[in-house]
């Protein structure tokens, strides 16, 4: 194992990338802008590399990229519906950047913050970054950690925590968009997808849960046996319609906050498959529908809408303001704790 480091000077900042190598030839390379993964690079049989994550050869294009790519969403991942949400009798606003709602933490969330690093192994890089209270109107100074781990079974695991010194919501996520067969193959949509997750979250236009938890049952979002992404992304159906595509969140069955497979992701191209963990309560699933117009890709690739899939495990969309789903509070003298695990095939 070994990380090698690179430092550059952006208009944003000064980003470091960190390229972590484990003992088959893997590498997974890490921004501190965002805490996010710019490139995760599988060997091949005849000792090349294929790139699977979708990402940017300039550092600085990562800063307020639509995509998100690879990077981690703050204060609180997905939607917040009309950018409001009422915590022990107080109403707190939040910017509203996705519509009429809140989205990703605002303009100024995580995801476009230089995080604080450093590397505590030969295969660990430690992000840390501090919210202050009223950061993006969120209450509370929230202290977040996360931390990148790869092991010499190809696996990536991503390990959160967050303290806090006020009652607040959190959620945080990974948002790395895949193509297996490699970042620059085109369609992802002939992936295969399985999910363990028997029910969903159907949501209004703007993609803010309606209250009702259904069931996949019969829809076009049953992926409890696998599934081609394409196989139904045009079918007449109100969320395929809301989205341009895959844009949902599906609630984890038989969540006990144990780490355990959620997603199973299969290209039948090159064979290789990710299998995603998570002691997470839901996964939100997004086809990349609106990736054309991103900035240029590794390699001078130009990315279309489809090219790749985020399978971001996470708190569900819109829970500060709604009972049903499982809470986000965090309050102090508590640790949020949240992993999520891509292992690769």
């Amino acid at each position: 194992m070994k990380i090698d480091k690179q430092t550059h000077s952006t208009p944003a900042g000064e980003i470091t990338w960190f390229t972590i190598t484990n003992n088959n030839g893997m590498q997974v390379v890490l921004s501190s802008l965002g805490a996010g993964i710019v490139a995760v690079k599988l060997p091949n049989a005849d000792g090349t590399l294929t790139d699977v994550a979708m990402g940017y050869d300039n550092p600085a294009d990562y800063m307020a990229d639509g995509p998100c790519s690879g990077k981690t969403p703050g204060r609180y991942a997905n939607r917040i519906a009309k950018g409001l949400f009422t915590l022990n009798g107080k109403t707190f606003t939040l910017p509203v950047n996705n519509g009429p709602n809140h989205l990703h933490g605002g303009p100024d969330g995580f995801q476009n913050k230089i995080w604080n690093c450093e590397t505590p192994g030969d295969n660990k890089v430690r992000f840390t970054l501090e919210s202050p209270d009223g950061d993006s109107g969120y209450p509370g100074t929230l202290r977040a950690t996360v931390d990148y781990t790869l092991t010499d079974s190809n696996d990536l695991h991503i390990d959160y925590r967050a303290t806090t010194d006020t009652p607040t919501v959190v959620n945080l996520t990974n948002h790395t968009y895949f193509n297996l067969d490699g970042h620059n193959s085109g369609s992802a949509l002939r992936h295969t997808l399985r999910l363990n997750c028997s029910k969903w979250l159907p949501t209004d236009s703007t993609l803010i849960p309606t209250g009702e938890i259904a069931p996949v049952a019969g829809t076009p979002m049953d992926f409890t046996t696998p599934r081609q992404l394409g196989d139904r992304i045009n079918e007449d159906f109100p969320a395929l319609k809301f989205g341009k595509g895959y844009d949902n969140c599906w609630i984890v069955d038989n969540c006990d906050g144990s780490v355990r497979e959620v997603a199973l992701l299969e290209a039948p191209i090159s064979g290789r498959k990710l299998i995603v963990s998570t002691n997470q309560p839901a996964a939100q699933v997004y086809t990349g529908n609106w990736l054309t117009g991103s900035p240029i890709g590794k390699g001078g690739y130009e990315y279309h809408d489809y090219d790749a899939v985020a399978i971001e495990c996470q708190g569900a969309p819109d829970a500060p303001n709604q009972s049903n789903l499982p809470s986000q509070q965090l309050n102090p003298g508590e640790t949020y704790s949240r992993t999520i695990v891509f292992s690769f095939r």
